[in-house]
């Protein structure tokens, strides 16, 4: 087998390596809460340290500062509450919620850990908790008009998502059966190469330099790309199993998000997508980035063009609840239309989960399991197609979103989604199905390491 290249704009990582703090980590600080002045001297200075990095967006060296901060004296409201605010630039939303929890069990009257709280339950796609202390902190902030501003915010997502909840059906019809591409016209105006039925790397090639001057496609290939992909993506199993040739180099390509000048320069070092140079994108494509259109609609345009060289897995952003809370949703219909985000959706649901490369190496976005009997053949069984969005639970969900941590074992979720494995789960993984290495992505690893 040729060899496997790892790259990513934002984060590609190997099995055993981890964050450098983790919740057992931070659990197993010992908090003074009688501590002596020099005890509380000492921390003011950590907190003072901690706040400059904060500002410098050193986001693990303020984590680290604060923590030790609260292990001298955990009586200050203000080292949890920014220990929260590191935490939620760090997004590791779990340990934010628990860390402004803490803060307002200290001083319910301090109204920044009510804000801090609210931003990480929002981030985590539950508006209802964070809709609660928006409320909270307009009155204990009643001045604050960002507060009011951020409560009205909420409230309306909080009442969108329950008119959707109630007018939707169980098993809700494709958005492309309505679509009648035959008798749809190009644009007007477009000046473009033309698609015809089938993707070639002359439209390819013409509609990325669109991109790069910040036009757009018209709609009618929009839909054509978000069909032809579906249909693909949809007919392969929910573990892609990937042989590389001798004359071939795959690139397994991590979490993009919306970075489309930075997915061009990959390209640029390492090869575009072909035959002789095929690519793995491991999921979380959109949100965040401006640009998480044209990233989606290149991949998908190459995987229409090279279906068998180019391998799409789903990240936790190829998800309803991430697309409504990070900008993609937004994105579409300014760019596009309303539909043109609930055809993204649907061909999301249907990406697959995993892939295996040369029988050795499984790739997913997210991490391993809660459950040490999980096998690859659970995960070739598993029906991905029986509901379009992961929820809180499941086999699904933990293909999205875990992540590994230092200690042995299992433990709670850094970003309060999932779980995080120890190195001891991913060698029983590992040694139970054959495998040599894990691929996974989904978090930032500084300089790519």
């Amino acid at each position: 087998m040729s060899d496997v290249v790892s790259t990513s704009s934002e984060a590609s990582q190997s099995p055993i390596s981890s964050p450098t703090l983790s919740v057992s980590t931070v659990a197993s600080a010992v908090e003074n809460m009688n501590p002596s002045q020099e005890d509380i001297d000492k921390a003011a200075e950590f907190k003072n340290g901690a706040n400059a990095h904060l500002l410098k967006a050193n986001y693990d060296e303020a984590i680290n500062l604060y923590t030790k901060a609260i292990e001298l004296d955990a009586t200050k409201v203000v080292y949890w509450a920014n220990r929260a605010q590191a935490y939620i630039k760090s997004e590791m939303y779990g340990l934010a919620v628990a860390d402004a929890s803490k803060a307002i069990a200290i001083d319910p009257n301090y109204a920044k850990s009510y804000y801090r709280r609210a931003v990480a339950y929002a981030a985590i796609a539950k508006p209802k908790d964070a809709l609660k202390d928006f409320r909270m902190l307009v009155k204990k902030a009643p001045a604050d008009k960002d507060a009011r501003t951020k409560l009205a915010e909420c409230d309306k997502l909080v009442r969108k998502m329950a008119f959707e909840e109630a007018i939707a059906v169980a098993d809700p019809p494709s958005a492309f059966e309505s679509l009648e591409l035959k008798s749809m016209v190009v644009e007007e105006g477009y000046d473009g190469v033309r698609l015809g039925e089938e993707m070639t790397e002359e439209f390819v090639q013409d509609m990325v330099e669109r991109f790069k001057n910040g036009k757009t496609i018209p709609k009618k290939y929009v839909y054509q790309i978000l069909k032809a992909v579906r249909d693909i993506v949809y007919n392969e199993p929910t573990m892609v199993e990937i042989d590389v040739k001798e004359d071939q180099v795959l690139t397994v390509c991590g979490d993009t998000h919306g970075q489309f000048f930075d997915v061009l320069e990959i390209f640029r070092r390492n090869g575009t997508p072909s035959p002789q140079r095929p690519y793995l994108f491991n999921g979380d494509f959109v949100d965040r980035g401006s640009w998480s259109t044209e990233v989606a609609l290149m991949f998908y345009a190459y995987k229409w063009l090279y279906p068998n060289h180019i391998f799409l897995n789903r990240g936790n952003h190829e998800t309803d609840d991430m697309n409504k809370i990070y900008g993609f949703e937004g994105e579409c219909k300014a760019k596009y239309n309303e539909l043109t985000f609930k055809l993204f959706s649907e061909s999301f649901s249907a990406l697959p989960l995993a892939c295996l490369i040369g029988g050795k190496y499984f790739v997913l976005h997210g991490g391993l399991f809660s459950d040490d009997t999980i096998t690859l053949d659970d995960v070739r069984k598993l029906n991905r197609h029986a509901r379009r969005q992961p929820g809180q639970e499941g086999l699904m969900m933990e293909m999205l979103w875990t992540d590994p941590q230092p200690e042995p074992g299992r433990g709670p979720s850094k970003r309060g989604v999932g779980l995080q494995f120890g190195p001891d789960i991913t060698k029983r993984f590992c040694e139970n199905n054959g495998l040599d290495a894990i691929i996974r992505s989904h978090e930032v690893r500084m300089g790519g390491d």
